[in-house]
């Protein structure tokens, strides 16, 4: 699944390719991918005339502002976005065309089918589903690390299942996670009622860390993901415990350890990151 750094880096590229650019029709090949409006009639005339103006991000979630509406895309687990000419072959699994003035498209390709899109007018789009459900993320300039803090620190769940909801804060998935607390030194089944400020404190800022770095490399590629220009991401050459389970820790060389922590993969050093 894309998470922030992969999100950030396709509304990098997308905003040097559509911005300005305006929307003259829409095609939806699967109507379940909209969510909102219900109509996809409606969905379609929401969208038509409207021009590009810029690109927005909150968490995992892509947010399209255009002249009176907000078109807001949720990738989920295979969504990508990619620009052609008018005339190059649909590829399989494209599900929503948006045509261009110029005679080109926006093509939205989903193997799985789990990705969203939800329009509403400019103003609103806070106040709805995905984003009245959505915290704020570290990267963002109005993200505030007190009420995270007193969050994490009042919950008896593991700190791996707090950094996964994204109602706490958003933009983290499976990889960074993991990544995050390899680098605050702190174990993925250690609860938050059981840190200190201070160790909280670490691991906002190993957020924030990983996060950038992230981005700085163009996301992580795994297995599918590309940006809106068909570039993979580089930071999987930097994972330190995320898939390594097995090779030596780059601090200690204790061999990296995999675990289950409510049903997900979870990669840790056994010798760095100690459970409390």
């Amino acid at each position: 699944m894309p998470e922030l750094p992969e999100v950030e880096t396709i509304k990098q590229t997308l905003q040097h390719l559509i911005q300005g650019k305006t929307i003259t029709n829409v095609h939806v090949h699967w109507p379940k991918i909209v969510q909102h409006p219900d109509d996809i009639s409606e969905f379609q005339t929401l969208l038509k005339h409207q021009t590009i103006q810029q690109m927005r991000r909150r968490g995992k979630v892509l947010l399209f502002d255009l002249t009176d509406v907000v078109l807001v895309s949720h990738l989920r687990m295979e969504g990508k976005y990619g620009v052609f000419e008018r005339d190059e072959p649909i590829t399989p699994h494209t599900h929503v065309i948006f045509e261009f003035d110029d005679h080109t498209d926006l093509r939205y390709n989903d193997v799985r089918k789990f990705g969203t899109m939800h329009v509403y007018a400019k103003g609103t789009e806070e106040v709805n589903k995905p984003l009245s459900q959505l915290a704020k993320d570290p990267l963002e300039a109005a993200f505030e690390p007190d009420p995270v803090v007193e969050k994490i620190q009042k919950s008896k769940r593991a700190i791996k299942n707090i950094l996964l909801d994204q109602t706490v804060m958003s933009g983290l998935g499976n990889i960074y996670v993991d990544e995050t607390l390899f680098l605050a030194h702190v174990h993925p089944l250690t609860k938050g009622c059981d840190l200190s400020t201070k160790q909280v404190d670490d691991v906002l800022k190993a957020a924030i860390t990983t996060l950038q770095d992230a981005v700085t490399q163009g996301g992580t590629t795994i297995r599918s993901y590309v940006n809106s220009q068909g570039q993979m991401g580089m930071f999987q050459q930097q994972l330190q415990v995320y898939g390594q389970d097995g090779k030596p820790c780059s601090n200690c060389r204790s061999a990296i350890e995999k675990i289950k922590v409510n049903g997900r993969g979870t990669h840790y050093c056994p010798t760095c990151q100690i459970q409390i």
